[in-house]
């Protein structure tokens, strides 16, 4: 194994990569009395286009599918329910299906080497059935509709619609009820052997245990012995326009206080900072400084009693950064003016980036103390740039006021779009 100091953090990261090409990362503490671990493969709701093992034709299967696949994966043909091998130690299980990824997590204190085992090989043993398969469409065409009843999700929903022309991002991670019909256990059986390969796979194990004990479970488990061939999966390559698809949207929906949702679309093969993790920083450091807690803006909308809620988050679409911001408030389109008038006037001080500079330093010192908050970050690290950032404290370190506001000036604030949702009852300002 290989020893990788976390830069900063008086942590040590063991790393090996096996002959069949999975990615073991291994975070161990001396001081803690739980462990948190996760087996993932980095396919997601996007992977909908890509050509199957054995095949030469691109094929095209179900949105969904990568949600659908993960609802399987609990089902083993011995009929014993993962949940319920976990349970028997007080060991807490859980999976969930991103637009880029699927991940399988087991969390406890005891039965580490055991439970790890059983992770790797339910993950590693798929059992779909035409009987199985046709009973999980029924429970995921509820879980559909009930997220279709939820306005913040609609929203959401909504504004990655108006962003995207053609890019699988458009599309909702559960798919559509009428998607969800047309997948059969083949469907299931393509996207794993495509994807379910210890090659796009990775492991991390955070919490107290012994390094070399865990890295030979790993090694000696029996599903990690079979004989997987590295399959290099060729996917669908989306030509997405820089411009959004929509720039403005109107919903009613059952709400009381109405709501609006405002995002932005960049291409960062045409911004000035090319590294992908420093570029991200930067881009994180722009909306906390603009509209964090903390900001001018954020106090300027509560003085005047607009907001209700606010929330904002960046996502990644291949070579395509978003930010979608959503927020509750009884004005919606003065808010909406008052986002784009902050935009148009952004000034940055050397202060306040010396000021969040000291703030993220202090957060990443205080995540490496916590066992589920180090593993998470590790595994956003390996989903976003394939490998986690040792020196993130360093890069911080680096980040300036000037070279902020220089990545601002390329950035193109007029490629937004916005949605506003009214309560039903109520006729929309100005109609």
């Amino acid at each position: 194994m290989k020893k990788i100091e976390l830069k900063g953090l008086d942590a040590t990261l063991y790393y090996e990569k096996l002959e069949n090409g999975l990615e073991c990362y291994l975070l161990p503490y001396q001081n803690k009395n739980n462990y948190y671990m996760t087996y993932a493969t980095k396919f997601g709701s996007n992977q909908t286009r890509f050509i199957p093992k054995g095949e030469k034709e691109m094929c095209k299967v179900p949105d969904g599918i990568a949600h659908f696949l993960e609802h399987k994966m609990f089902e083993q043909e011995d009929g014993i329910d993962p949940f319920s091998f976990f349970a028997q130690s007080g060991t807490g299980a859980n999976a969930s299906t991103t637009f880029d990824s699927t991940q399988y997590l087991c969390f406890g204190t005891k039965n580490i080497e055991e439970n790890l085992d059983y992770l790797l090989n339910y993950v590693n043993e798929p059992y779909f059935t035409d009987e199985n398969v046709e009973k999980e469409k029924g429970i995921i065409r509820e879980e559909i509709k009930m997220y279709d009843d939820i306005p913040e999700w609609v929203l959401e929903d909504e504004l990655r619609k108006a962003l995207f022309h053609v890019h699988p991002m458009r599309v909702d991670i559960a798919g559509s009820v009428e998607e969800i019909n047309h997948i059969t256990k083949e469907d299931l059986y393509r996207c794993y052997e495509a994807y379910y390969q210890p090659s796009n796979m990775f492991l991390i194990v955070s919490g107290k245990f012994d390094p070399d004990k865990i890295m030979e479970v790993i090694r000696q488990n029996k599903s990690m012995n079979k004989n997987f061939n590295k399959f290099l999966v060729q996917e669908e390559v989306y030509e997405e326009p820089d411009e959004v698809e929509k720039t403005k949207q109107e919903l009613k929906m059952n709400v009381v206080i109405p709501k609006i949702g405002f995002a932005l679309k960049f291409n960062r093969l045409h911004l000035k900072i090319k590294d992908d993790c420093l570029l991200d920083m930067y881009l994180q450091m722009f909306t906390s400084l603009v509209f964090g807690t903390t900001s001018s803006f954020r106090e300027k909308v509560l003085s005047q009693h607009l907001l209700a809620s606010f929330y904002m988050q960046w996502d990644h679409a291949d070579q395509f950064r978003t930010l979608c911001i959503m927020a509750e408030t009884k004005e919606p389109e003065k808010l909406l003016q008052m986002i784009h008038e902050e935009l148009k006037n952004i000034t940055i001080l050397e202060e306040d980036v010396k000021r969040i500079k000291k703030v993220w330093i202090s957060s990443e010192v205080q995540m490496i103390d916590l066992v589920e908050a180090s593993a998470n970050n590790l595994y956003d690290d390996i989903i976003k740039y394939n490998h986690p950032i040792y020196d993130k404290i360093d890069l911080i370190k680096k980040m300036s006021a000037k070279e902020l506001t220089s990545l601002l000036q390329s950035l193109d604030f007029k490629n937004s779009t916005e949605i506003i949702v009214w309560p039903k009852e109520q006729e929309s300002i100005g109609k």
